[in-house]
């Protein structure tokens, strides 16, 4: 392959924060494979873990919603920053939430069939008349989790990211929350990919150790010990990697003397009982999804000339 796109180059700097021309080159030596160009900088040691978003976010807003022991994580994606910012499209997401929680739709689409919170019309109805009457914008509700039990939520900067934790606890008090509350923010703040260390998939920690003995060769001072050697390191690595990607195993962000989990068991102690995180889910607004492009095509172009 002796070219490649602008598009191309762009997507994989955003991905893993690389320079152009490496990244230029990365998309060549593999023949435009995404996965694999991303891979090989790695293996360079240029890149670490591949962020799991290369694309810009589109506008919108997302929703974080607990009730009646159900709790419910939406978004909403607009055209404009503008339109998300108007009080008739706030109303309609909190309205859309609401109808979630009280309906327990299967998918967006059982969503829109239902009839909104508070109104007489469906939801599909009240998004056709907000979007074509009022905001004359492109309105898509892309999607929700709906969960119960003990359940807490945060959303940051005003619905970029929003997330919901459910915990198990015999801890009848609202400070449990609380905690939940934190794991939460831990989670919108440093995007784990995994809970907990048995959630990663074998092949994941397969390929970890590949690419880890891969810079390993790459390394003068370590290329030439023996290979049980390098395995051995490897393994030991392993268990950073969980402390980079399992939320449970990270340092909490607001003592880092402690892991996530030690800060829930030790909150659970002074509780008088015992903290569980069940599940967690976190929406960043517009993750994977195409934007308008503006200017930063040409530069990029100008670069490569």
């Amino acid at each position: 392959m002796g070219k490649v796109s602008v598009q191309e180059i762009k997507e994989l700097m955003t991905a893993t924060g690389v320079g152009m021309m490496d990244c230029k080159k990365a998309l060549v030596e593999s023949d435009g494979d995404m996965d694999k160009a991303i891979e090989i900088l790695r293996e360079k040691g240029l890149a670490t873990q591949a962020k799991k978003s290369g694309r810009a976010a589109a506008e919108g807003t997302v929703a974080a919603v607990v009730k009646n022991n159900a709790g419910v994580l939406l978004e909403v994606n607009t055209e404009t920053d503008f339109a998300a910012n108007t009080d008739a499209f706030k109303e309609f997401v909190a309205a859309v939430a609401d109808t979630i929680i009280e309906s327990n739709p299967a998918d967006v689409e059982a969503l829109k069939a239902c009839t909104i919170s508070g109104g007489t019309s469906t939801v599909d109805a009240a998004l056709t008349e907000l979007a074509g009457m009022k905001i004359r914008e492109n309105i898509v509700i892309r999607r929700f989790t709906r969960l119960e039990g003990k359940i807490a939520s945060y959303v940051h900067n005003g619905g970029s990211i929003g997330v919901l934790v459910k915990l198990d606890t015999d801890i009848d008090s609202d400070e449990v929350l609380a905690v939940g509350k934190d794991v939460a923010m831990q989670s919108a703040a440093l995007n784990p990919s995994y809970v907990r260390p048995e959630e990663v998939p074998a092949e994941v920690i397969a390929k970890e150790k590949e690419i880890m003995l891969a810079q390993m060769a790459e390394d003068p001072k370590m290329a030439n010990k023996p290979e049980q050697v390098r395995v051995k390191i490897v393994e030991g690595k392993v268990g950073k990697y969980y402390k980079e990607n399992c939320l449970l195993e990270q340092a909490f962000v607001k003592d880092d003397k402690l892991s996530v989990q030690q800060y829930i068991d030790a909150e659970a102690k002074k509780l008088g009982g015992k903290i569980s995180v069940v599940d967690v889910v976190r929406y960043e607004c517009g993750e994977g999804v195409e934007k308008k492009e503006e200017n930063f095509a040409d530069e990029i172009a100008k670069m490569v000339k």
